[in-house]
C-alpha cells in the first residue's frame, strides 16, 4: 500500500480532525489573503511589494542601495587607457622577455607569431585630480571624476576566451546555468519599485569600427534561480518592451478582466501540479500590466532639464545609444529598480586598435563620466554602486603588424583594470600594481570573483552567508570555493 494511504488510514480521529482544524484555518487565511490581493489589483494599489527580499536580508545595514554595472564587452586594452607604462616606449618592437611570460598560455590567435613584439601605448597619460591618477588621453571626461573612482589594477580571470570569460564575470562560474550578479540580487534583495522589473539590462549600439562579440543572455538570465529573477532586456528600436501596447479597441480595463481571468486559470493549474514555473508567470503576467504604465513613463525624456540632456551629450534622446542607456540607468535606480546592467561591445581590438579603441571611448566617456556626475548631484551615488569594466585585459605585445600608428592586442587574463564608485567605496583611490610590462600581477592581486564579493559587501550581503540550494551544493555567486571582499576599496 502507498505509504500516504496507509498514514491517513491508520491516523486516528483525533489526529484527523486536528490536522483538518490545522488546515482549514490556513485555507481561511489565504483565502482572505488572496481576496485582499485581488481587490488591490483591481484597484491598482501598490501597497505591498512586487519583489519581496529573502528573509534576513539584507544581512546587515547596506551602504549601497542599487547597483549599475558597465560592462565593456571584448576587454578593453588596460595599457591604453588605464595601466601607465612609461617605459615601454624605450622597449618598442622588442621581444617580450621569457621571464616576463613564464611561459604562460596565450591563444592560438597569437601563439603561431614567430615573435611576440612590445607595443607601448601611442597614447599620452597624464594624472587628474586630487588623486593624481594616470588616466589616458581617450578618456577626457571620466579623469574629471577620478576622485570618485577606486581603481584596481589587479584583476584576473582563468578564463582566455571571451564566452567563459564573459560568463564568468557576470555570474562567478565559468560553466553555463549559473545566475547573473543582476538574478541574485533580484532574488536576494528584491526590489523598491512595484512598477518595474526589478533587474533590467541594456545592450546599446556601438561604433562600426567594434569587433562586436556575441552577447548570450546567460549574462543576464536567473539560471537555477526562478525564471521571475531573469534580468529584462529594455529594447533601443521601437518599443523598449515588445507589446507594451495594447492592441487598438483594447483598453486597460479590459486587459485587467483578461489578466484576472487567466490569472485564476494559472492559479487552478498550480493547485493541480504544484509547480512553482506557474507562480512565477501570474507574477511576471502581472508585473507586464504594471509595465504598460510605467515604461512609457521611464523613456519619456520630455521632463529632463536640457543641462542634464547636454551632460549626457548629443546622443542622450536617441534609443539604443550608450548615452542614452546610461540616462535611463539613472532614471531607474531612481524609480527603485534594484540592478541595471549595461552591455557595450566592441572593445575586442586584436588589430587597427588605435582607431577602434578612440572610437568606443568617444561613444561612451562622457555618458559614463555624466551618470556619475549625475547620481552625485542627486544624492543618489551615496547608496548606488556603479562598477565599470570588462571580461579581462588585453596583451602587451601587438597581434599581427606593429608600428607607431598601428598595433593590436589580444586577450590577457592575467591582470586587467576595473573601477568601483558610489555607495561603500572609497574613491580617490588606486590599488594593486603589476609589472613594468603590465603582464603580470606584482602587489594585491584582486580575483574576478573578489569583486563580485566586494559588490555583494556594500549591498549589505555576507558573500558567504548568500546561497541557494541546487545540484547538492550552496550555491554562491563568488563560487563553491569562496571569495572576500577587498577591504582596501571600502570606505
Amino acid at each position: 500500500m502507498h505509504p500516504v494511504f496507509e498514514h491517513q488510514l491508520l491516523q486516528t480521529r483525533r489526529h484527523f480532525f486536528g490536522d483538518v482544524g490545522l488546515r482549514l484555518g490556513g485555507l481561511a487565511l489565504t483565502m482572505l489573503a488572496g481576496a485582499t490581493a485581488v481587490g488591490n489589483r483591481a484597484r491598482g494599489a501598490t501597497g505591498s511589494r512586487a519583489h519581496s527580499p529573502q528573509p534576513g536580508l539584507p544581512h546587515f545595514a547596506p551602504r549601497a542601495k542599487a547597483l549599475i554595472y558597465l560592462h565593456m564587452n571584448g576587454g578593453p586594452a588596460q595599457l591604453d587607457l588605464w595601466d601607465h607604462k612609461p617605459n615601454l616606449e624605450q622597449l618598442f618592437d622588442k621581444d617580450l622577455p621569457e621571464s616576463i611570460r613564464m611561459g604562460q598560455r596565450i591563444t592560438t590567435m597569437t601563439s603561431g607569431q614567430s615573435r611576440l613584439p612590445v607595443a607601448p601605448s601611442k597614447f599620452k597619460f597624464s594624472q587628474h585630480g586630487q588623486s593624481g591618477m594616470w588616466v589616458s588621453e581617450l578618456l577626457p571626461h571620466t579623469a574629471k571624476i577620478v576622485d570618485e573612482l577606486a581603481l584596481i589594477k589587479t584583476v584576473h580571470t582563468n578564463a582566455i576566451n571571451h564566452d567563459p570569460a564573459c560568463t564568468f564575470v557576470m555570474t562567478g562560474s565559468e560553466v553555463p546555468g549559473k545566475p547573473s550578479i543582476g538574478s541574485w540580487l533580484a532574488y536576494g534583495l528584491g526590489s523598491e519599485s512595484n512598477d518595474l522589473p526589478a533587474f533590467v539590462v541594456f545592450t546599446p549600439k556601438f561604433p562600426a569600427s567594434g569587433n562586436g562579440q556575441a552577447l548570450f543572455s546567460r549574462m543576464w538570465t536567473s539560471g537555477f534561480l526562478p525564471s521571475k529573477y531573469n534580468g529584462v532586456a529594455l529594447r533601443g528600436a521601437g518599443d523598449p518592451v515588445l507589446y507594451v501596447q495594447n492592441p487598438p479597441g483594447v483598453d486597460t480595463d479590459d486587459r485587467r478582466q483578461m489578466l484576472d481571468a487567466l490569472t485564476q486559470l494559472n492559479q487552478r493549474g498550480f493547485e493541480r501540479f504544484g509547480d512553482p514555473e506557474i507562480q512565477t508567470r501570474i507574477a511576471q503576467y502581472e508585473m507586464a500590466f504594471r509595465m504598460q504604465r510605467s515604461v512609457p513613463e521611464l523613456v519619456d525624456l520630455s521632463g529632463e532639464p536640457q543641462h542634464i540632456l547636454d551632460l549626457y551629450g548629443p546622443a542622450a534622446t536617441t534609443p539604443g545609444t550608450f548615452s542614452h542607456s546610461a540616462l535611463l540607468a539613472r532614471r531607474l535606480v531612481e524609480r527603485g529598480v534594484r540592478a541595471v546592467q549595461i552591455l557595450h561591445r566592441g572593445w575586442d581590438q586584436h588589430g587597427n586598435l588605435p582607431v577602434a579603441l578612440k572610437n568606443q571611448c568617444a561613444d561612451t566617456d562622457q555618458a559614463t563620466a555624466a551618470l556619475i556626475l549625475d547620481l552625485k548631484q542627486r544624492g543618489l551615488l551615496a547608496d548606488t554602486l556603479v562598477v565599470w569594466g570588462g571580461e579581462f585585459g588585453r596583451t602587451v605585445y601587438s597581434q599581427g603588424r606593429l608600428t607607431r600608428e598601428d598595433y593590436g592586442r589580444d586577450h590577457h587574463p592575467r591582470n586587467f583594470c576595473m573601477w568601483l564608485a558610489g555607495g561603500g567605496i572609497r574613491g580617490g583611490i588606486v590599488h594593486g600594481e603589476t609589472d613594468d610590462f603590465s603582464y603580470n600581477v606584482v602587489q594585491d592581486p584582486v580575483n574576478v570573483n573578489d569583486v563580485n564579493a566586494t559588490l555583494l559587501y556594500c549591498l549589505g550581503v555576507e558573500p558567504d552567508r548568500f546561497t541557494f540550494k541546487f545540484q547538492g551544493l550552496d550555491q554562491r555567486l563568488i563560487g563553491v570555493e569562496g571569495a572576500q571582499p577587498v577591504k582596501a576599496l571600502l570606505a
